[in-house]
């Protein structure tokens, strides 16, 4: 995936995430609305930052998957005191999530004595109590599928 590369991420990483979304088809069509390979709005793909229409395409659905995922790391993951493996985790929360949803639950941590930089055992009991256990099942399938080996 060229994507992959342009954006900084491993190709395996972004496969991951497009096989828990759709198990890798473009046909693939959710309750909400998400299409594609990697399973986003046509308005999430077509807005900004993203700015990717067309993502019922299979080549722009991954190129705007890939350019959102890039999006969630650098504008709130990025700069928090937090592991690299913790970036890529709570990346992919918010992938599912959506970010806004994901800093909330992370706002909530102290207050249950939990770590907002952690989601194992710590941001994942927050969203498993607040959202329901889709979050939380998404981001352990895709860990399952792909051992985050951050440098």
């Amino acid at each position: 995936m060229e994507y992959a590369k342009k954006y900084g991420f491993d190709l395996l990483k972004v496969a991951a995430v497009a096989y828990q979304g759709s198990r890798i088809d473009q046909s693939k069509r959710s309750p909400a609305g998400a299409v594609g390979v990697m399973q986003l709005l046509p308005s999430t793909g077509a807005g900004h930052p993203v700015n990717i229409p067309n993502i019922e395409k299979m080549k722009a659905n991954i190129h705007a998957g890939v350019k959102y995922l890039r999006w969630i790391l650098e504008t709130y993951f990025e700069k928090e005191p937090m592991y690299p493996l913790n970036r890529s985790l709570f990346t992919i929360a918010s992938y599912n999530a959506g970010p806004a949803r994901i800093q909330h639950l992370r706002k909530e941590a102290p207050g249950m004595g939990l770590d907002p930089h952690v989601w194992f055992q710590n941001v994942e009991v927050v969203a498993a109590r607040r959202i329901g256990r889709e979050t939380v099942q998404y981001v352990s399938n895709i860990y399952k599928y792909y051992s985050f080996s951050e440098k």
